[in-house]
């Protein structure tokens, strides 16, 4: 445990360090912690490794309560702590007094069980014993539905004040005899002053595991000074210990200003007995706010950020833009260059949606023929053609009440277009084959990386399905209008694919660094990931330095930024490789794949890129 600074706590491994973190992926100077008005904020001090918050690599950000902090390689968790003055403590006020006599009553709960037994056997009052029995039946039936913790705790006070005539009472829950994280207290007569709690009795009896009875508070001598009992003129009190499972969860504490009413064994061993089944339904209650509380704050963070690395003013505004537009049901239509992270957005806005716990279903429309793709759309029935051997449901019908990502929007056939805009109109689909309308509530979310205005102008484009989906357009920008985001994504690639090749690196040198916000990159995120897997896998020591980078960005070391026609050059002579290839293999994609040693999705791709798929229909 490190307690932080009031105003600023360094975390590295020089020993001057507040937070002192004798490890080889540590920097010396790593990061630091400081409070900024009631928040506390990490910066990090360009340090090798890089530090993260929740798995994503920061320069600077606010912690909350529970994140997960990570510097270089040692794992931290950031804790808020919680004082005793709590909102729900205004409803109690501690006393430091003793009101434990040598008459007063210790009974330990495996003795209270086993008298309680014998007592409602032995006890003569029949009508009593049938009173506290259906009490008790009612709490236990009402209690166990209950999943709030002040919900219980209500429930609790309520039904001890049917059965035992107290005139306070209060619930203390709490990690130890000393550390009370809630307390709630309740008079039976409305009353707006707080409960007034013996401390002395709740430690004791947290520290003892017993519970105690006393009804000789007014004429004990030692009491003489406790002015807040004398205030309250308090005769009696009980406090009995809430366990389940050799847990402790806190204490019910009850006391009496009647001197009429003196608490007997009897209510000793009823109030054990309720402590029995509340203990178990608070710590169900407790555990269910803690996963729902865990989900929430889980939901939270990917909802915003989830894969998505970077902190520039473009990076933000795409975050701003997927706040604004996720809540609503209209058709996003991304557009970027490739590599951007289209489907990254695109899953943002639907974590970020009502239909988050609803699929998210992607497609590549560019690497399916146009019967595929219609098969795998809108389904088809039994025997619709050759090979459909069963009825399959469609990736629309598979998304019902999510989202579908339509990647590479612009690859779609003239025919499919028109089935899709259809669609987007009524909602309503027929699979290949069938006769039958399915209705269908989804999300339509495309991407595309050509320009669908000079698609529509060429007529390989509808436009009435382009201002169907460009309901809301969002525009991903490219790699080097976001220079300032490199090192995190190049930080947060290197501890990925160090994990994944289990080698130690401590981080990439000034100078590469500095070379890879140099570079253009042309292939934006993907490029800059390949680049960084590459020098993690070819490397051969701890650090990535220039040499460990591709020829492409390493050359700029030697001879500078290329002039603006290097890129022009390399892409032309990159098209005349392809469609040598494509020539060669009379068009067979296949072959042309296996003379260039590629993969065929991978041939795809680079047709796509280069803006080939004209050339090679001629």
């Amino acid at each position: 445990m490190f307690p932080l600074s009031v105003t600023e706590t360094t975390l590295g491994r020089e020993s001057a360090s507040a937070v002192w973190l004798n490890h080889a992926s540590v920097s010396r100077r790593h990061c630091v912690i400081r409070q900024e008005n009631d928040a506390f904020k990490v910066y990090d001090l360009d340090s090798y490794n890089g530090t993260f918050v929740n798995g994503r690599p920061v320069k600077e950000q606010v912690l909350a309560h529970a994140d997960q902090l990570r510097v270089g390689n040692v794992e931290l968790l950031f804790l808020i702590e919680e004082g005793e003055d709590a909102p729900l403590g205004q409803l109690v006020r501690w006393d430091d007094s003793n009101p434990l006599t040598e008459s007063a009553k210790e009974l330990r709960p495996e003795t209270l069980l086993h008298n309680t037994e014998q007592s409602l056997v032995a006890v003569p009052e029949h009508e009593r014993v049938a009173r506290d029995l259906g009490v008790l039946l009612r709490i236990a039936s009402r209690i166990n539905r209950l999943r709030r913790t002040q919900e219980v705790v209500k429930e609790i006070l309520d039904a001890v004040f049917e059965i035992i005539p107290a005139d306070r009472g209060a619930v203390i829950l709490g990690r130890g005899e000393k550390d009370f994280s809630s307390v709630h207290g309740k008079h039976r007569e409305p009353h707006s002053n707080p409960v007034r709690v013996s401390r002395t009795v709740v430690e004791h009896v947290m520290r003892e595991r017993v519970a105690v009875l006393t009804n000789d508070i007014k004429t004990s001598e030692t009491l003489k000074t406790a002015e807040s009992l004398v205030a309250e003129k308090i005769s009696s009190l009980m406090c009995v210990p809430l366990i389940v499972v050799e847990k402790l969860l806190g204490v019910i504490y009850l006391d009496a200003s009647d001197p009429l009413v003196h608490f007997d064994e009897a209510h000793l061993q009823l109030l054990a007995a309720i402590a029995g089944m509340a203990a178990v339904s608070l710590e169900n209650a407790r555990q269910v706010e803690w996963l729902e509380d865990e989900n929430t704050r889980l939901k939270s963070t990917l909802a915003i950020e989830h894969n998505m690395i970077g902190e520039s003013g473009p990076a933000q505004e795409v975050y701003h833009f997927i706040q604004r537009v996720a809540p609503a049901k209209s058709a996003v239509l991304i557009c970027g260059e490739s590599g951007t992270g289209k489907e990254l957005a695109a899953h943002a806005i639907h974590a970020n949606s009502r239909r988050a716990d609803h699929p998210f279903v992607p497609i590549n429309c560019a690497a399916l023929t146009e019967t595929l793709l219609e098969s795998e759309l809108f389904g088809h029935e039994k025997g619709a053609f050759t090979g459909a051997i069963g009825r399959k449901q469609g990736k629309l019908e598979v998304a019902h009440g999510g989202s579908v990502f339509l990647d590479e929007i612009g690859e779609m056939t003239l025919a499919m277009q028109s089935r899709l805009l259809r669609f987007l109109q009524d909602h309503k689909i027929e699979r290949v084959g069938g006769t039958r309308s399915i209705e269908l509530d989804v999300r339509v979310i495309a991407a595309t990386n050509r320009d669908l205005e000079a698609m529509i102008e060429a007529g390989t484009f509808r436009e009435d399905l382009y201002h169907r989906l460009n309901v809301v357009k969002l525009t991903m920008p490219s790699l080097r209008e976001r220079k300032e985001d490199i090192p995190l994504l190049a930080t947060y690639f290197t501890a990925k694919y160090a994990k994944e090749c289990k080698r130690a690196i401590a981080g990439i040198t000034a100078e590469a660094r500095a070379l890879l916000q140099t570079y253009d990159w042309p292939g934006n995120i993907r490029e800059l990931e390949n680049a960084i897997e590459r020098a993690v896998v070819l490397g051969s020591t701890d650090t990535i330095g220039v040499d460990d980078l591709p020829r492409r960005v390493a050359d700029l070391a030697e001879h500078g930024q290329p002039p603006a026609k290097y890129y022009d050059a390399v892409k032309d002579a990159k098209r005349q490789i392809v469609q040598n290839a494509l020539a060669q293999a009379k068009g067979n994609y296949t072959e042309a794949a296996k003379l260039l040693g590629i993969h065929p999705n991978n041939l795809h791709r680079v047709i796509r890129t280069l803006d080939l798929k004209t050339a090679t229909a001629k």
